[in-house]
């Protein structure tokens, strides 16, 4: 039997094309974290003070993973009515 391939803990960047936009980023990618969770992921390339270059980055989890809002806590008949104004 062929073991499955893990992708954990892995990510991968592509060159973007930025347009016209000089904000957007110059790589852009996906990573999956240790919990199997896939997030989308940026990078720009930068320069430091001395002259160094270096890629800075972002990560915020795709659209449709992201956390579904829980919906909310039903109220007792007696908390509604103490709410009343009259």
């Amino acid at each position: 039997m062929a073991q499955e391939y893990d992708n954990r803990n892995t990510w991968v960047l592509f060159k973007n094309d930025k347009g016209d936009n000089p904000k957007r980023p110059d790589y852009t990618g996906t990573e999956i974290d240790a919990n199997g969770v896939e997030h989308k992921i940026a990078g720009w390339i930068r320069e430091s003070a001395k002259g160094t270059k270096f890629i800075s980055g972002t990560r915020q989890l795709k659209e449709d993973e992201q956390p579904k809002p829980s919906p909310k806590q039903a109220q007792s008949f007696d908390d509604l009515e103490s709410d009343v104004p009259f």
